[in-house]
């Protein structure tokens, strides 16, 4: 977990990876990083014992970061914003106010359902089912954590996420190893996974490619997104 302006901060932003959370830096929030749901909900729930237990203090709980699409019509860059985060707990909406906020400032933003899942969709079949039978359009491992602590403690929620891979695409084994509990990359691991299983060289080099895409459209956001990322008073 990692936070920063936490004392002036109003809002709460969920993210992943290291890169995404070092992107909404300085923004005025507060960031909590998984990746997964157990680190999310720990994070959240210390920010809160830091003020008391009290919620009151917080304007909302925003996740932003990547996501893998599971709509075939997504690409990596794509925004999506959430009408709401579909789990295995059900499905909780996002806040309406924030979310049309939200899509003022980004037009092109696509609305749709996000899926929280506690462990990584990697292969396009899999992707493919979750589409067909819950018709989400992405999936990520903190939003739904996210959500849940914000209907617990009767926050706003809200959920800005780029598809990083596309529908398409499986996740190639070495990545998902080398990924830390932190959520930066064990580069030794990755090598090594690598040397193992060669063949996913090409697998590899495509996901980099999508995650430049993703970081770059993540940035143009928080750009655009200026500092204002509460939602509506």
């Amino acid at each position: 977990m990692r936070d920063t302006g936490e004392r002036d901060a109003r809002v709460i932003v969920v993210c992943g990876l290291d890169f995404e959370a070092a992107i909404v830096a300085g923004m005025g929030a507060a960031t909590v990083r998984g990746p997964g749901p157990q680190r999310v909900a720990d994070g959240i729930e210390a920010l809160l014992a830091r003020r008391g237990g009290r919620a009151g203090g917080w304007a909302g709980i925003l996740s932003f970061g990547c996501a893998g699409a599971t709509d075939p019509s997504l690409r990596p860059g794509d925004c999506l914003l959430a009408s709401g985060v579909w789990s295995a707990a059900g499905t909780i909406a996002t806040d309406r106010a924030w979310s049309r906020a939200l899509q003022a400032r980004l037009p092109e933003a696509r609305e749709g359902l996000l899926a929280g899942l506690d462990t990584p969709l990697a292969t396009s079949s899999d992707k493919a089912r979750l589409w067909q039978e819950a018709g989400v359009c992405a999936v990520d491992m903190e939003s739904h954590a996210a959500a849940l602590a914000a209907q617990r403690h009767g926050l706003p929620f809200a959920a800005c996420r780029v598809v990083l891979d596309p529908a398409s695409r499986s996740l190639p084994a070495c990545a998902l190893a080398a990924m830390r509990p932190g959520g930066g990359t064990d580069i030794p691991a990755l090598l090594r996974g690598l040397a193992a299983a060669p063949h996913e060289a090409a697998a590899l080099a495509a996901l980099a490619l999508d995650a430049f895409r993703a970081r770059r459209a993540l940035r143009r956001l928080a750009v655009r997104l200026g500092g204002v990322l509460a939602p509506p008073p």
